[in-house]
């Protein structure tokens, strides 16, 4: 499932996109909330995932200044997204460091399995802040041994005791 292709540019001060309804609307009523995301500007193109937002009777989705300077746009520039049905397991693209580190630890695995999507993502999303792979392997070790020593706050689970 895809949307068509269509142009839209920052106009408000937030980091929030308005979206055309007619666009979403195949996505609202499959009940897809999340959504894989091309975005194309001048010869570029970033993918990334992305959730609807409604407020005020208007849907929104959430595009913040690491993908502006990806992509290179400024406030009143046109470029174009595209949405699709993410397939993705959780929501978000796994790290490979995250991925097989949780793979060979049982334990940490299941605990990690028991978190709810959005909370999962949140981890996902703080590993993959991490530039290096080194320091995503380091902090994928790490977060396996706090959840396994029962720590479940996000502000804990990458922290060294």
């Amino acid at each position: 499932m895809k949307s068509k292709v269509f142009d839209i540019s920052i106009t408000g001060k937030y980091f929030a996109l308005e979206l055309p309804v007619a666009i979403i609307k195949p996505f609202i009523d499959r009940k897809l909330k999340r959504v894989k995301v091309v975005a194309r500007f001048n010869e570029k193109e970033i993918i990334f995932h992305a959730a609807f937002q409604k407020r005020n009777n208007n849907y929104y989705m959430l595009f913040g200044k690491r993908y502006q300077r990806e992509l290179g746009v400024l406030k009143n520039d046109i470029f174009q997204l595209q949405f699709f049905k993410d397939n993705s397991k959780y929501g978000v693209v796994m790290p490979e460091e995250l991925e097989a580190v949780l793979q060979s630890d049982f334990d940490a695995n299941k605990i990690f399995e028991s978190f709810t999507a959005g909370k999962k993502r949140s981890v996902i999303y703080a590993i993959l802040s991490y530039k290096t792979s080194q320091t995503r392997i380091d902090k994928s070790l790490l977060l396996c041994e706090n959840l396994k020593r029962g720590l479940h706050k996000n502000t804990e689970l990458l922290k060294s005791f």
